[in-house]
């Protein structure tokens, strides 16, 4: 890449544009910059809430170099392959009329922020989506699903937390990470722009944030905890938990609890999982129905 517009399948966002269309009096978002490059968004992110950045400030950038998953993982892609951005929130202050929300359900953020980008995806793109607990985005490609998104939430300090999000857009074949990757190209999304898709995203997350604060953090006073099972393609199947420590659980996945945690029935009994890396060892009987998902 030797500039800005020398992909022209991949053109630049205009942070101007963007601004202007997405920060209003009122609104969640208060900020938003669009960077040519960086290490991670959500290292920044969380660097600019600790030396007091307000709630809603949004950090896109255009590449990463250092970015980072869930179980810290590493992961790259091309510039302007996709979307790739953090917000910050701030549960643990006021917000509009609604008292902070207790730390206790702070865990169900990520779970959101699936939610809203399903929703978004689906919307502006054309295309089905499901989850993948707790938050990867599943795409359709060929005869089965590929993971086009990930989510990482990082506590930034006592009242704020830094939500990451990778979507993959406009992704290749031959520029594929690995092979269970997918993006929205790939999945025969008739619209690839990032633009809308991104401003469809960030108003599906303000959607579903502010309902939350409004529910005190309630997930199913806000139908948050009914919308993510409805929309997770891992309930009902079998699953192998790889939990901390080493252990291994592996059981049919039978609910999403208040918690926002994976139930899994192994053995005749219940076993509720916060943590760890959950893999899909019976591919699910068919793709999502048309409209499937998060809405």
């Amino acid at each position: 890449m030797t500039n800005r517009w020398s992909d022209l399948d991949r053109p630049p966002l205009n942070e101007t544009a963007l601004r202007r269309g997405l920060i209003a009096p009122g609104g969640l978002w208060t900020a938003l910059d669009v960077v040519a490059t960086t290490g991670s968004t959500n290292t920044d992110l969380v660097a600019r809430a600790r030396a007091g950045a307000a709630q809603g400030a949004v950090l896109v950038a255009e590449e990463q170099g250092a970015a980072r998953g869930r179980l810290d993982r590493r992961w790259t892609a091309p510039a302007r392959s996709g979307l790739f951005l953090s917000v910050l929130l701030r549960p643990g202050a006021p917000y509009r009329d609604a008292a902070p929300v207790p730390l206790e359900r702070w865990g169900w953020l990520p779970l959101l922020a699936g939610v809203a980008t399903a929703a978004a995806v689906s919307r502006s793109a054309g295309i089905d989506t499901a989850l993948k607990w707790p938050n990867d985005l599943l795409v359709t490609v060929g005869d089965g699903h590929r993971k086009a998104a990930g989510i990482l939430a990082e506590r930034a300090d006592d009242t704020g937390i830094v939500i990451g999000i990778g979507l993959n857009v406009t992704l290749r074949d031959d520029e594929l990470p690995v092979p269970t990757a997918g993006s929205l190209a790939l999945a025969g999304a008739p619209v690839t722009d990032r633009d809308p898709v991104l401003r469809a995203l960030l108003r599906s997350l303000e959607q579903w944030y502010t309902a939350w604060r409004e529910a005190g953090g309630d997930p199913h006073a806000c139908r948050l905890q009914e919308t993510y099972a409805a929309g997770c393609a891992t309930l009902g199947l079998t699953v192998r938990a790889e939990l901390p420590g080493g252990r291994d659980l592996v059981g049919e996945a039978v609910a999403i609890d208040a918690d926002g945690r994976l139930v899994v029935l192994a053995d005749g009994r219940r076993e509720a999982v916060s943590a760890g890396d959950v893999v899909h060892v019976r591919p699910a009987a068919s793709p999502p129905e048309p409209g499937a998902g998060p809405r």
